[in-house]
C-alpha cells in the first residue's frame, strides 16, 4: 500500500494592500517564483499549473530570487534570515543560511557572476547588506538610508553598479565592489532594456519607452479594489502582473484592457473543500478564509493544456459571495454547492451557472460551524448553540436551548437520521420525521470533543474523529455498534471523508499527517506524514478510490494517488 504526490495546485502570492510584491523569474526564462506564507512557490511561466513549493522557512517568507547561474534560489523571510537552496534536486538542499540584517527581508539581488548578493528591507542599525554568498563576507557598505530600503538591484555587467529605492523617498546608487556610496535621487525591464514595465495601485500596468520617456501602453486591469496592481515581471515575451487579489495576469501588448490569462487560486489558508461531478468531469471546490471558493477542474492535462490551458485553471464563482471565512461546504442532489460561512450564511450555488444568487442565501440566527445534505433537498446546519434543518432552502426545524454545544453534524444518506458531535464529547441521533427532528434519546460514546463525523456514500458506517485523537466507525444497522477504533494521530485530527468503495476513509490533523484507514482493520493503513509541511491538514475530499485531495492552511491543493 502506499501514496504518491500526484499535482500541487499552488496558492497565489499573498498580497497586502499598498505593499509591492516582488516576483522572481529564472534565468532561462521558464519559471517564475513569489513567497505565500512559509512557502516559496515556483511555478512554470508557460503553465503554471505545473509547480514546486519550497517549505524550509521558519518564518514566513517575503521575497526569492534565482542566483544568475539558475542553480540557486535566494530566499529572505521576515525574522531577517536569507537561506540559499538548490534548484537542480527536488530535495532543494540547504546551501548556506545568513542573517545579514536585523527585520523583514524586502528585496534580494545578485551579480553576473552569482558570487556577490544584495539583501535589504527593515533593521535597525542598517537596512541592506551586500556579502559573498559562500561565506557571508562583506564587501561593501550600504549606508544613506534612514527608513527601510523596498527594493535593490545590480546592473549585471562590470563595473558593477548598485542601486536602493527606500521608504525615505530616496534611491542611492553605490559602485563596487567592494560597493561604496556614490549618489543619490529624489521598475521591471525588457530583455533589450529599451522598455520596462510598471504597476500600479491605480489599477493598470504600464509599458514604458526608455529613450522616450514615455507610456506607450497603458494596461487596464480593472475597476475593483482588489485590481490594484502591486507586483511586475518582464520574463522573455511574457509581461505578468500581480493583482491585490494575488490574480497573476499575462498581458498582451495588442490587446492592452484583456489579460491573455488570468492565473487564479487562493492566496488565504483554506479551510474545506469538496468533489463534485459536472458533465462527468469531476471538479475541486474549495473555501478560504477570506470567504473564497475556488472551482479547480481536473483531467486530461495534455489534450487539455494544448487547446487553452485549461486543466489546472483555476476559477471562481461571478458575483458577490461570502464576505467571510467559509467553515464547510457540501454539494447536494440538485447540483448545488452547499456551503457555511463566519458571515452568518449558508449559501446555495447553482454549479451549472457558476454564479452566486442573493435569493439563495439563508441568513441564520447564529454563526454556522458545519453543513451537510441529503437527497430531497435537505440540509443540516449546526450552529452556535443551536441545530436547524433545512428543506429546500428554507428553514423547517430549529433545535434551541441544547444541554450541549453542538459542534459538527451529517445526514445519512438515506434523509432519515441526522448525528450530531458535541464538544463534551458523544454523538446525539435525531430522526428526521416530516420536517422535525427527533431526539431518538441515544448518544453514541467518543472519547473527547468531536471534530469531524461522516457517513459512508452506501451509509452502512459513520466514522467519527475526537480531540483526543481517537477514530471511531460505527456500524449503522447493528444499531451503530462499534466497529472499529483506529489510533495514530499525534495531535488532534479536524478533518475526515470516505472513499467511494465505503472501505476506506481518509482523516486529517493538526500533525499535519493523513492516514488512511480500512474499515476491517485498524493495522492496515496507509501514513502520509507532512502532507502539507508547516501546515495542518484542513480539507480532506476523495475524487475516486485512488485519488484522494488535500487542503491546508498553506493556500495550496494537492492530488495524491493511492495503492493497495
Amino acid at each position: 500500500m502506499s501514496l504518491e504526490l500526484k499535482h500541487v495546485f499552488a496558492s497565489l502570492p499573498q498580497m497586502e494592500r499598498g505593499v509591492a510584491k516582488v516576483i522572481g523569474g529564472d534565468p532561462k526564462g521558464n519559471t517564475f517564483l513569489y513567497t505565500n506564507g512559509k512557502c516559496v512557490i515556483i511555478r512554470n511561466i508557460e503553465n503554471p499549473s505545473i509547480a514546486d513549493i519550497y517549505t524550509e522557512h521558519a518564518h514566513t517568507a517575503t521575497v526569492a530570487k534565482y542566483s544568475p547561474s539558475g542553480y540557486y534560489i535566494a530566499s529572505g523571510d521576515a525574522s531577517g534570515k536569507v537561506r540559499i537552496w538548490d534548484t537542480t534536486q527536488k530535495e532543494h538542499i540547504l546551501k548556506y543560511e545568513y542573517t545579514p540584517i536585523s527585520g523583514k527581508v524586502k528585496d534580494i539581488a545578485w551579480t553576473e557572476d552569482s558570487k556577490r548578493m544584495a539583501v535589504v528591507g527593515e533593521g535597525r542599525e542598517k537596512f541592506g547588506s551586500v556579502f559573498l554568498w559562500d561565506t557571508g563576507a562583506t564587501v561593501g557598505d550600504l549606508h544613506g538610508h534612514c527608513k527601510a530600503v523596498n527594493s535593490v538591484d545590480i546592473k549585471q555587467s562590470r563595473p558593477y553598479r548598485l542601486a536602493l529605492a527606500s521608504d525615505d523617498t530616496c534611491g542611492s546608487f553605490f559602485k563596487g565592489p567592494p560597493f561604496k556610496f556614490e549618489f543619490s535621487l529624489r521598475v521591471s525591464w525588457s530583455p533589450d532594456s529599451s522598455q520596462l514595465i510598471s504597476a500600479s495601485g491605480d489599477k493598470t500596468v504600464k509599458l514604458w519607452d526608455v529613450g522616450a520617456g514615455t507610456a506607450v501602453t497603458t494596461f487596464n486591469l480593472g475597476a475593483d479594489v482588489s485590481d490594484q496592481q502591486l507586483g511586475c515581471l518582464w520574463q522573455k515575451d511574457h509581461l505578468l502582473s500581480i493583482s491585490l487579489s494575488g490574480y497573476i495576469n499575462y498581458l498582451d501588448k495588442n490587446s492592452p484592457d484583456r489579460p491573455i490569462r488570468t492565473v487564479k487560486g487562493h492566496s488565504k489558508s483554506i479551510q474545506c473543500l469538496t468533489v463534485h461531478k459536472k458533465d462527468g468531469r469531476p471538479h475541486i471546490y474549495s473555501g478560504s478564509h477570506d470567504g473564497h471558493i475556488n472551482i479547480l477542474p481536473l483531467g486530461n492535462r495534455v489534450l487539455l493544456y494544448r487547446t487553452r490551458f485549461t486543466t489546472g485553471e483555476n476559477d471562481c464563482f461571478s458575483g458577490k459571495g461570502h464576505t467571510n471565512q467559509v467553515s464547510k461546504m457540501a454539494t447536494d442532489d440538485a447540483n448545488q454547492l452547499v456551503t457555511c460561512s463566519m458571515d452568518d450564511t449558508l449559501r446555495y450555488t447553482d454549479l451549472d451557472k457558476t454564479e452566486y444568487s442573493s435569493s439563495h442565501v439563508v441568513k441564520m440566527d447564529f454563526q454556522p460551524k458545519s453543513v451537510s445534505t441529503a437527497p430531497g433537498g435537505l440540509s443540516l446546519a449546526v450552529c452556535i448553540g443551536q441545530v436547524v434543518l433545512l428543506k429546500d432552502k428554507k428553514k423547517v426545524f430549529t433545535l434551541d436551548g441544547l444541554d450541549y454545544e453542538p459542534e459538527v453534524g451529517a445526514l445519512h444518506p438515506g434523509g432519515a437520521i441526522a448525528a450530531v458531535g458535541g464538544a463534551e464529547g458523544g454523538v446525539r441521533l435525531y430522526s428526521i420525521q416530516g420536517n422535525t427532528l427527533k431526539d431518538e434519546g441515544q448518544t453514541l460514546p467518543t472519547a473527547g470533543a468531536v471534530t469531524g463525523m461522516a457517513y459512508s456514500d452506501d451509509g452502512a458506517y459513520l466514522a467519527v474523529i475526537d480531540d483526543r485523537k481517537v477514530t471511531m466507525a460505527f456500524t449503522v444497522a447493528d444499531n451503530y455498534s462499534l466497529k472499529n477504533e483506529y489510533h495514530g494521530h499525534h495531535a488532534k485530527p479536524v478533518t475526515l471523508a470516505w472513499s467511494p468503495d465505503n472501505q476506506h476513509f481518509a482523516t486529517g490533523g493538526m500533525d499535519m499527517i493523513v492516514f488512511i484507514w480500512n474499515i476491517d482493520d485498524s493495522d492496515r493503513r496507509i501514513k502520509l506524514a507532512d502532507a502539507h509541511r508547516l501546515h495542518h491538514v484542513s480539507g480532506l475530499a476523495w475524487v475516486d478510490e485512488h485519488t484522494l485531495v488535500t487542503t491546508s492552511h498553506d493556500a495550496c491543493v494537492k492530488q495524491w494517488t493511492i495503492r493497495y
